[in-house]
C-alpha cells in the first residue's frame, strides 16, 4: 500500500493507494498523516482498514498531490552520504554522517512549482531516499533498534542554492537549503516494511528530459539504519521527522551541468517509491 494526501495546500486528505491501484479514503481513520498517526502505528490501522474491506473509495483525478507527510517537525539531512558525489564536491567522504537542517516549511507536493529564490544564480538538484520516523529514537544500542524506528519511505528532493550554501561567510548550509519549496516530497509514503532493502534502490534524476543522476542506495557510505542509529545519539528524533540520506552524483555543483533555471523540468525516481515533475518559477 501507499500513503498520499490530496487537495489544495493546507487542506490536504489523506488516502491510501491499494495495490490493485483503488484509492480510498481515510478520513474514516485519521485526520492526517502526522506525527500522532505515525506515532501510534497508524500505518498497521490502515493496512487492517484495507484488508476488512473497511474503507470507501474514493476518486482523486483532479486533485492536487501534497507532501505525503504533513508538515515535519524536523527535517534532518545526512550530506555527502554517497562517495562520489563527496568526490565531485570536491570533499573527503566524511568519517561520520555529516548532519544539517532544513526548515520544515520547505516541504511540498511531488508536482509542486520549484521557485527559484531571488538573487540565485545556483540553483541546484539533489534526489535523496527520504525516511520517515515512526517512534521516538533517543539513544538506541543497536541498528536492529533503528530500523524499528522507521515508519516508511519517500522519495525526496533536497534543493540547495550553492551560493546561499557555500557562498557566504562561514559556511551556510542551512541557509541554501531551507528556501521556501526547497524540499518536494512523494508522491507516496511507503511503510518501512514494504521495501525489502532500502540500500538496494535504483536512484534517478533528471532536467529537461537528460539524464543527471543514475546511481543505486548502495552508493550511500552510510546505511538507513546507521544513520538513524548515529542521530539519536545526538538528538532525539520524533515520529513524523524526515530524514533526508544525501545524494548520488550528478548534481550542477560538479561543473558538468548547468544550474536550474526559470521553465527547467526537474524529475526525480525511486524504484518502488514513484516519480516527481517540478517545474521551476522564479519567486
Amino acid at each position: 500500500m501507499k500513503i498520499m494526501r490530496v487537495g489544495d495546500p493546507g487542506g490536504e486528505r489523506p488516502v491510501v493507494l491499494d495495490d490493485d491501484g483503488t484509492y480510498y479514503d481515510l478520513a474514516s481513520i485519521v485526520d492526517d498523516i502526522d506525527a500522532a498517526f505515525l506515532g501510534w502505528d497508524g500505518l498497521r490501522l490502515v493496512r487492517r482498514a484495507l484488508d476488512r474491506r473497511e474503507l470507501a473509495e474514493v476518486d482523486i483525478s483532479g486533485k492536487r498531490v501534497g507532501a505525503p507527510i504533513a508538515r515535519p517537525g524536523a527535517v534532518l539531512c545526512i550530506g555527502l552520504n554517497y562517495r562520489a558525489h563527496a568526490a565531485e564536491s570536491g570533499a573527503e567522504a566524511p568519517a561520520e554522517p555529516v548532519l544539517f537542517h532544513k526548515s520544515p516549511n520547505t516541504v511540498v507536493g511531488p508536482y509542486d512549482d520549484l521557485l527559484i529564490p531571488r538573487g540565485s544564480t545556483r540553483t541546484d538538484w539533489e534526489v535523496e531516499l527520504g525516511v520517515v520516523i515512526g517512534r521516538k529514537a533517543r539513544y538506541l544500542e543497536s541498528l536492529a533498534e533503528a530500523r524499528s524506528c522507521v515508519a516508511g519511505f519517500v522519495l525526496s528532493n533536497d534543493v540547495s542554492e550553492r551560493d546561499f550554501q557555500l557562498g557566504r561567510p562561514g559556511g551556510q548550509w542551512s541557509k541554501g537549503k531551507s528556501c521556501e519549496t526547497f524540499n518536494p516530497l512523494g508522491p507516496w509514503l511507503v511503510p518501512a516494511d514494504e521495501i525489502a532493502d532500502p540500500q538496494a534502490l535504483a536512484i534517478r534524476s533528471g532536467v529537461n528530459g537528460q539524464s543527471r543522476q543514475d546511481s543505486k542506495t548502495a552508493d550511500m557510505i552510510f546505511g538507513v539504519a546507521e544513520i538513524i542509529w548515529h542521530l539519536s545519539q545526538f538528538l532525539v528524533l520524533e515520529p513524523g521527522d524526515l530524514v533526508n540520506t544525501g545524494t548520488p552524483e550528478g548534481v550542477a555543483l560538479s561543473g558538468r551541468y548547468p544550474y536550474l533555471r526559470e521553465g527547467d523540468v526537474v524529475e526525480t525516481e525511486i524504484s518502488g517509491l514513484g516519480r516527481q515533475r517540478t517545474v521551476c518559477r522564479l519567486a
